[in-house]
């Protein structure tokens, strides 16, 4: 901590007491914040029930979001300005302070005096340096202990004199041990972080981060901050985060919250598209043609090969008139309306109004004068009806979905020149099911299901999504997620080099491309700040053999970890040993995970059982008492302990269909620990790691 004094009335009395004074009085304002809110009386000022309903909800959202969290620092920053507003472009007033914090808290008098991190006025805590001060005279950092006020930290950026340095402060936060869900970040947000966080809503940023560069945490900072900056469009259109799993969901879900945004909704991509009941899998060839984009084409094609054009007039009788619209005028009219490459659905419901207009049309002609209501009549005549439902029948996507993959004609007329013989044989069912609740549905037909849904109905669109872990996704669901946002942006966090799927993302502008956002802008974090130095620089012996190109994470943290690797036995006393490392790691202070080959899960569950070891399964919530979490090695990615302990590397590279791909989950599961990795094998290590 360092102590210069440039405040006179910091001179008066031990700055930390005056903090400390501060801390207690803005925890009392925002309590009397959260009073006044429980306090409103809306018994009198709403209309009727429904709008009493939508009021005393968006009241109890308020309550909730203006809770203070005793272990959670209610600022943790403080900026001294040097200029009035309009002073050189200054934003800060001549001698005002702001501390700088995760919510707004005002005074009776509604003087602030905590300053949201979001708002312009705090944007130079995270951007100000000493080669550009941003008219900051002073940058204080403070340390908590739990919720208490401990250290604080000074930066005088406009000092000459003052070398720029390292922030212990910042640096500790970073190194913080974790147990329990993720935190959020923002005591600690950097620079180049800041500047994606506070991108506009009208852009699609992809960000493409290796591991413990903070890729997830920007995304959901970012939607925060738009929340903060766009609330009334946002609360009009939605925001949506997409994760992997629903661990990874669980391990996230607290950041949003802690920072008051208690409206955004999370969900997985099978979530999304969840039509049918997925009771069945497809093997690795199947899935990857299923997730081809050339399956939106067939789709396409099978859904408008149910339009067959006229060969009878159309004739509506009114009273004691016969109304006749000739075949080929009728044709024209269906034309028209697939040229106009419009939703099938929409389609169909437009195609009784173009139909009723043309007898319209042939009225007035003949001198009367009909109106809308005319018009609405004849386009419900029997008629008109029976002719819409011959020439434009309905179709019911779940039903085309299942014709596709029972029926190798019906496949072969829609797929030909896009899919060959031998794709097709690969995509079709060997036995066809009866019905569509027989079906056995695997994840990637539910995203055909959602295709075609949207071929006959446009999908709802939302103001913003995230997607995270985006490289194990299919072009087929980037199509799925990209219709969530058609009118709205997106936030895409991945690394290449962590693509686990057959059908892994090769590049981030074809990702951008199937998601309908050709425009989004690409951005790379490689200041790790999570993962150890020794541990990454271990792990990124892999880059050239998974993801020749990228750059290589670099640490930024000044303790380089604890890392080892241990030779163990390659029989069962090896799973002994195993669970004696985690033993050991369980003695020092933070989460520890194990995480091995799904195969080896069983042996090592029982070794740690035997040796009496408490474990949890991955997206149960660490606590002080029990802080070891067994890991696949299929569900480990974006999740992070202190320490872990990898069992048997080439376990897990044999557990994956491909070489690469095993490489792949391999450096996934060595850059889940924040502060040290054991590495444990009785088989040779793979050569790749030298």
């Amino acid at each position: 901590m360092s102590t210069p004094v440039d405040d006179p009335l910091d001179a008066l009395s031990d700055p930390l007491t005056r903090e400390r004074s501060h801390l207690t009085a803005s925890r009392s304002a925002l309590r009397a914040m959260r009073e006044d809110v429980e306090s409103l009386d809306i018994s009198s000022v709403t209309a009727n029930w429904v709008n009493a309903a939508v009021l005393a909800r968006q009241i109890d959202e308020r309550i909730k979001a203006l809770a203070d969290l005793s272990d959670t620092p209610l600022f943790f920053g403080r900026l001294d300005y040097l200029h009035a507003p309009g002073a050189e472009g200054a934003e800060g007033a001549e001698g005002e302070r702001f501390y700088i914090g995760r919510r707004h808290v005002h005074d009776a008098d509604g003087d602030p005096m905590v300053i949201d991190w979001r708002a312009p006025v705090s944007q130079p805590f995270y951007r100000a340096s000493k080669k550009n001060p941003l008219d900051i005279a002073l940058r204080r950092r403070f340390g908590y202990t739990g919720g208490d006020l401990t250290a604080y930290e000074d930066e005088h950026l406009s000092d000459p004199a003052e070398a720029a340095r390292t922030s212990k402060l910042l640096q500790q936060e970073i190194e913080r041990p974790r147990v329990g869900p993720m935190r959020d970040i923002v005591a600690t947000i950097q620079p180049e972080q800041d500047e994606i966080v506070r991108s506009g809503l009208g852009g699609t940023v992809c960000v493409q981060g290796g591991p413990g560069t903070g890729k997830t945490a920007v995304g959901l900072h970012r939607v925060a901050y738009l929340l903060y900056a766009h609330r009334e469009r946002l609360a009009r259109t939605g925001t949506l985060v997409i994760g992997p799993n629903k661990s990874f969901l669980h391990y996230i879900e607290q950041v949003l919250p802690a920072l008051g945004e208690l409206s955004v909704q999370q969900a997985t991509v099978d979530d999304l598209v969840a039509h049918v009941e997925v009771r069945g899998t497809d093997d690795a060839a199947a899935a990857v043609i299923k997730g081809d984009a050339r399956m939106a084409e067939v789709l396409r094609r099978a859904v408008y090969s149910h339009v067959t054009m006229p060969t009878e007039p159309v004739v509506v009788v009114r009273g004691s008139r016969r109304w006749r619209v000739p075949a080929y005028e009728v044709e024209e009219i269906v034309r028209e309306l697939l040229a106009r490459d419009i939703r099938y659905g929409a389609a169909r419901e437009a195609l009784p109004q173009r139909i009723a207009h043309a007898v319209l049309v042939q009225m007035e002609r003949s001198g009367e004068a009909p109106d809308d209501r005319v018009q609405d009549a004849v386009a419900r005549n029997s008629a008109v009806k029976a002719a819409v439902k011959a020439i434009w029948p309905p179709v019911d996507p779940t039903k085309l979905v299942l014709r596709l993959l029972a029926d190798a004609d019906f496949l072969a007329v829609h797929a030909e020149g896009l899919l060959s013989e031998d794709e097709r044989k690969t995509i079709l069912w060997a036995k066809p099911a009866r019905s569509v609740k027989s079906a056995k549905w695997s994840a990637a037909d539910a995203v055909l299901i959602d295709e075609a849904n949207d071929i006959v109905a446009r999908t709802a669109s939302l103001g913003h999504v995230v997607l995270d872990e985006a490289q194990d996704l299919s072009p087929m669901q980037y199509r799925a997620v990209g219709r969530r946002c058609t009118t709205g942006s997106a936030t895409v966090l991945g690394d290449l080099a962590q693509g686990t799927t057959p059908w892994a993302t090769r590049s981030w502008d074809e990702a951008l491309a199937h998601l309908g956002k050709s425009d989004g802008v690409i951005e790379e974090l490689t200041a790790g700040f999570r993962v150890p130095t020794d541990v990454i620089t271990y792990a990124s012996r892999l880059l050239p053999h998974i993801a020749p190109g990228l750059t290589p994470v670099a640490s930024i943290r000044e303790n380089p970890g604890f890392f080892e690797v241990r030779q163990v036995s390659g029989t069962v006393s090896g799973a002994a040993e195993v669970v004696a490392a985690c033993g050991e790691l369980l003695g020092r202070e933070g989460s520890v995970g194990v995480i091995t080959a799904d195969a080896r899960v069983p042996e090592l569950a029982e070794a740690l059982t035997a040796a009496g070891v408490t474990y949890l399964a991955p997206g149960e919530e660490t606590t002080e008492q029990t802080r070891l979490t067994l890991v696949p090695a299929s569900l480990a990615k974006g999740l992070e302990y202190d320490y872990v302990v990898l069992d048997e590397p080439q376990a897990v590279v044999d557990g994956e269909p491909d070489e690469r791909t095993g490489l792949r989950r391999l450096y996934v599961a060595l850059t889940r620990a924040v502060s040290g990795l054991i590495v444990a094998h009785g088989a040779p290590l793979p050569v790749q790691l030298g």
